[in-house]
């Protein structure tokens, strides 16, 4: 069993994380299906339109921009930071609870989660962004503070390597002591703790097959999206199952029997019983988990239509 918990797909390596960062910047490069390049917009350092805060005056500070009213006030000087000038901030939300630890072609959904959220992090690293970690499982969260650069994206691989690998090795304890299943929190109670550890006007990156979506999954994606950028990634598996009967165990513990008569209705079925509903209005596209992590990259840099700049809309919130 060892060995199978360590094939491709299924555990989670640091090293072929880390091998995804020059995928990242090639699909950064080719031409985009979006108004801008990349796929999203990224808030760099420099001279803005609109004034997000004030700070005290640093040695090489531009003259121009010192603000006379903050200055008299305080006695000290201070200049005004435009909202180019700010650093942006993404928070990658991976789901790691039961639902996303089973994959039938390449790879786990929780796998391919988090290499859809690597490509993401290294692109916005490079562009000089900080990037964090929230890692939801059955159990405890993985946190990890936005950092800049190559060293906040090595703490966010550690992170999710972690994360996985615990709730791997939980999943796997339930199942040999043979377990009552005890009814889990859903993936609105799992997101609750967003607020507590991104700022506001952050970008927020989910990804997640969306199972044991909660009651209260939609009202939880509205109340991020007002004070952040919100993008949310649907982990989709083809589900090509042979026709026939497959047993299945509930979130209440209860196993049952499920009649698979074609990949098109179980699809279907699915959707329905995800409540993806709850999607509606936010920024939001579809992986495949069969697809291979150059595919992916690819997917994610054109995915998004960018009718909404997330930063210019998270921005809007500071002034």
């Amino acid at each position: 069993m060892n060995d199978a918990l360590q094939a491709s797909g299924v555990a989670l390596e640091p090293d072929h994380l880390i091998a995804l960062r020059p995928l990242a910047l090639l699909a950064a490069t080719e031409p985009a299906l979006s108004p801008l390049p990349g796929g999203w917009a990224t808030r760099r350092k420099g001279r803005g339109q609109e004034i997000a805060d004030l700070r005290d005056y640093q040695p090489g500070d531009d003259m121009r921009h010192i603000d006379p009213s903050a200055t008299a006030r305080s006695g000290r000087l201070h200049v005004r930071q435009f909202q180019e000038e700010r650093d942006r901030v993404a928070l990658l939300v991976a789901d790691f609870r039961h639902p996303m630890l089973w994959g039938i072609s390449r790879a786990f959904l929780s796998v391919v989660a988090a290499e859809a959220l690597v490509l993401i992090g290294w692109r916005i690293a490079e562009d000089g962004g900080r990037v964090g970690l929230l890692a939801l499982t059955d159990a405890e969260a993985v946190a990890v503070a936005p950092r800049p650069r190559a060293r906040g994206m090595l703490g966010v691989i550690g992170g999710l390597c972690r994360a996985h690998a615990g709730a791997v090795r939980r999943r796997i304890q339930v199942a040999q002591a043979n377990a009552t299943h005890q009814p889990l929190p859903g993936l609105d109670q799992s997101l609750a703790r967003i607020e507590r550890i991104c700022p506001p006007g952050a970008d927020v990156f989910l990804a997640s097959s969306f199972d044991s979506p909660g009651q209260d999954l939609a009202h939880q994606l509205g109340d991020l999206a007002r004070r952040r950028a919100l993008r949310l990634m649907e982990i989709e598996e083809s589900l090509n199952l042979p026709t026939g009967r497959y047993p299945i165990q509930t979130d209440n513990g209860h196993w049952a029997q499920v009649q698979v008569r074609s990949s098109h209705h179980m699809k279907r079925d699915f959707a329905a019983a995800n409540a993806l509903s709850d999607l509606r209005g936010h920024s939001s596209i579809t992986l495949r988990a069969s697809a291979a992590p150059s595919d992916l990259a690819y997917d994610i840099a054109t995915g998004w239509t960018m009718t909404q700049q997330p930063s210019s809309a998270a921005g809007r919130r500071h002034g």
